[in-house]
């Protein structure tokens, strides 16, 4: 794509449209004249040098790309009308676009019946599933996996809810046992299970511990906000093909969130939450005496605790989809690219004197550490504190990120090393851009150098 071009296109298609309400006179206090603000978008140009190249292929640290330029294309263009979606007389054409590409994520997890929208972050969208969960079940509180991301803990606070963090395996899944214990106690009304933990990327088992929440009588929550669309990678042939079992069993859940702005090539920010029982809308309603008056059809803020949401985000998601859709022969094709990254790196790393793997990734994310003589914690942290430091200098950087590893979780995985801490900083890469696969040797050979090795 022209990326130059479409902009000027949106804003001549955007233009054209304006002038058909007819002319007006632009009021002198908005004015800006072209030489103030060259000098000022001079300053803001060179202050926007001060990031990190989320961009390219050698940045492998956070969760962290840009946008597909037809999101960008169909930001900006929807945008220069700056559609609110909360209501629809707000942006009429932007909430028929949500409605439809939150149906194409309904339908990729397999769905049959949804109510959904979009959110302004995975956060806000978690919010609202535990909201519904304690409508649900007054009084009970919400398990998680102890490396589910923070969000819960928090959220439960906020909520007024207790939180239940179960132990994890050795591979930074939910443990069952531990699971089954802490349901036997009648205390928690929903199970959150995490497909693609933000540290390693781990996927809890979906398809196991929905036989187990049943029994129990206890909801599903599946926070699918980073691994969600590697749902397009269920049984895919090749080695990019993940075991379907979890993945297919997201359809039993009770609610589910992704956000569009990781591997669905949006801007931040683009959250969903989708839930399978659509009565439970009930719990959302309220009236707004001067908002919902243009249509008896249900408007998007009816079924939403935020109240104003770009229509931006919703045509940006909308127009990406008609180009790349949730299928495994659309989007399917750019996870895949990272997963065969991230295996092919891990397989470089277990074969490497200077580096050792953390545990096999699952998704697009590989954790790994400096290979140190003594093999300590404190010594690990160091090295991997260096490293980090390191690849960001000189002529060739790399771009990382640092994950923390406790002592119990350190020793799970390589109880060789020796426990001098309480835990110990270990390294993180996250492949989610298809062009790392290009760039795995070159990553690994410059690690290995930052490592020690020759």
């Amino acid at each position: 794509m022209d990326l130059q071009h479409w902009l000027g296109r949106a804003t001549h298609a955007i233009q054209d449209w304006a002038d058909t309400f007819g002319p007006y006179r632009p009021h002198p206090s908005l004015q800006v004249d072209d030489d103030r603000f060259g000098a000022v978008f001079e300053e803001f140009t060179a202050r926007l040098a001060d990031n990190y190249p989320f961009f390219h292929p050698h940045y492998a640290g956070q969760m962290l790309k840009p946008p597909h330029p037809a999101a960008v294309v169909g930001h900006l263009t929807a945008m220069l009308i700056n559609p609110n979606n909360h209501a629809l007389d707000g942006g009429p054409a932007t909430a028929a676009m949500e409605r439809e590409a939150v149906a194409r994520l309904a339908t990729m997890f397999g769905y049959d019946t949804h109510l959904g929208h979009l959110t302004t972050s995975g956060t806000i969208a978690n919010l609202e599933a535990l909201f519904v969960a304690r409508e649900l079940h007054p009084g009970r509180g919400i398990a998680h996996s102890a490396d589910a991301h923070y969000t819960h803990g928090r959220m439960c606070h906020v909520l007024g809810l207790t939180s239940h963090p179960v132990r994890t395996d050795d591979r930074g899944r939910m443990d069952l046992g531990a699971l089954e214990d802490v349901l036997r106690t009648g205390e928690v009304g929903t199970v959150v299970l995490t497909t693609g933990t933000t540290g390693p990327g781990a996927v809890d088992p979906v398809h196991e511990v929905l036989p187990m929440a049943e029994r129990h009588g206890v909801r599903v929550h599946v926070d699918a906000a980073y691994g969600g669309f590697f749902t397009l990678l269920a049984g895919a042939e090749g080695p990019e093909g993940l075991p379907p079992e979890p993945w297919r069993a997201i359809a039993g859940a009770d609610s589910i969130v992704v956000d569009p702005h990781k591997h669905g090539l949006q801007p931040y920010g683009c959250g969903a939450v989708l839930f399978r029982d659509p009565e439970v809308g009930r719990f959302y309603l309220h009236d707004s005496p001067y908002t919902y008056f243009t249509s008896t059809e249900l408007h998007l803020g009816e079924i939403s605790l935020e109240c104003s949401r770009a229509g931006a985000s919703a045509a940006a998601l909308w127009l990406t989809f008609q180009l790349l859709p949730p299928t495994p022969d659309g989007l399917g094709r750019v996870l895949a690219a990272g997963r065969r990254a991230a295996l092919r790196w891990a397989d470089l790393i277990e074969a490497s004197h200077a580096l050792e793997l953390y545990q096999r990734p699952e998704l697009d994310i590989v954790t790994y550490f400096p290979a140190v003589t003594p093999a300590t914690l404190t010594g690990i942290d160091a090295a991997s504190a260096r490293i980090l430091a390191d690849g960001m200098t000189g002529p060739d950087p790399v771009f990382l990120s640092t994950l923390r590893a406790d002592r119990e979780s350190f020793a799970a995985r390589h109880p060789g090393a020796v426990a001098d801490a309480d835990g110990a900083r270990i390294l993180r890469s996250v492949l989610m851009k298809p062009e790392s696969e290009d760039h795995v040797e070159h990553l690994h050979n410059r690690l290995e150098r930052l490592a020690g090795c020759p």
